[in-house]
């Protein structure tokens, strides 16, 4: 196969149609975020899936069936009048620098397709520590949507993240941004160390204002009590080992 494929699955037309980005990283959280966009759209159509050899080499099996491992794009025609949504995911990012930077730009030619001229990336910022109410921090490529997006209760922090917006979704900003794109990238304060649905909860409901669109919780919500309830015990079981009280610091090497 070619370096990268992207094969066409549907054609559907779109209403002022906006990329949500949310592949594996930090905490998960962007991957869960649109996943449970996903299940909550019943209607989502399957419009692209793309193909790359800096994937890992590998197949997933559902029911003894394989599939070449592949990042989606679905189509989501939005009730009301908010925009109506692409929604990038996938099990994997690029294996290489490269790789990351040839992925952006075969997921920016897919949004350009669809019409696409804002988008959002999302993600996790760690903290190191369980995080009991997650803030939302954001990037933008633009600085004149600072307001708005302050004023729907994002918060911008001097060299936070530190080290900057790594993979695809930082690629999305500054790629997106040379091509005339508006790129904000949405990150859920999150441990580092666990998958975090709280985390990914918080950042839909951002988008939910931005974008006006509605989703129920519920199935997010019990995932978040899953894994506190994951964490709990594992600090049990370190405090019982340790002979004394497990701190969070403890918890970051785990997962």
């Amino acid at each position: 196969m070619d370096d990268i494929e992207i094969e066409a699955v549907e054609e559907v037309d779109l209403t002022d149609a906006v990329l949500i980005e949310g592949l594996p990283g930090v905490g998960n959280v962007g991957k869960l975020a649109v996943e449970h966009l996903l299940e909550e759209f019943e209607e989502a159509t399957l419009v692209r899936r793309v193909y790359a050899d800096v994937f890992p080499p590998q197949v997933s099996i559902d029911e003894g069936v394989a599939e070449l491992t592949h990042a989606a794009i679905h189509a989501v025609e939005t009730p009301g009048e908010g925009p109506d949504l692409l929604l990038l995911t996938g099990d994997h990012q690029a294996q290489s620098n490269e790789g990351h930077y040839h992925l952006t730009d075969a997921f920016l030619d897919v949004a350009e397709e669809f019409g696409v001229e804002r988008l959002f990336a999302l993600g996790g910022v760690p903290t190191g520590e369980l995080v009991d109410e997650p803030s939302v921090l954001g990037a933008v490529a633009d600085e004149s949507r600072l307001d708005e997006l302050e004023a729907a209760g994002i918060e911008f922090r001097e060299d936070e993240p530190a080290g900057g917006v790594v993979g695809v979704s930082g690629l999305l900003l500054g790629l997106g941004s040379r091509r005339g794109l508006d790129a904000t990238c949405l990150m859920g304060e999150t441990s580092g160390y666990l998958v975090d649905p709280q985390s990914a909860q918080v950042v839909i409901e951002v988008l939910q204002d931005l974008l006006e669109f509605s989703v129920d919780f519920e199935s997010l919500e019990e995932r978040a009590e899953e894994m506190k309830e994951v964490a709990a015990k594992i600090q049990e079981m370190q405090q019982q080992q340790q002979g004394g009280i497990a701190s969070d610091d403890d918890l970051r090497y785990i997962g």
